[in-house]
């Protein structure tokens, strides 16, 4: 039983083991540019609001689920722009 499902052809992997290395570094580089694009727009919107202050010591609510909303849209853009 476990032969025929390992050997279907539903379950080939995509990327072949030659290939593996070369879309494993590809992959990489792109999580860091993104993880960079993502860490500087993080830092121009601690810039533009007092984060720490207003929704640590402040507790404002609204601000946290407007830059959480915000960075989930940068998120799903450097997402898209590294997918193509």
């Amino acid at each position: 039983m476990l032969n025929s499902i390992l050997k279907f052809n539903g379950l080939a992997f995509i990327v072949k083991f030659d290939a593996l290395l070369e879309v494993l570094v590809t992959t990489l580089i792109f999580v860091f540019i993104g993880i960079v694009f993502f860490a500087v727009a993080y830092g121009i919107l601690s810039r533009m609001f007092s984060i720490k202050k207003e929704i640590e010591e402040d507790h404002n609510t609204a601000l946290g689920i407007v830059i959480g909303s915000i960075m989930i849209g940068i998120a799903i853009i450097i997402a898209a722009a590294i997918q193509g």
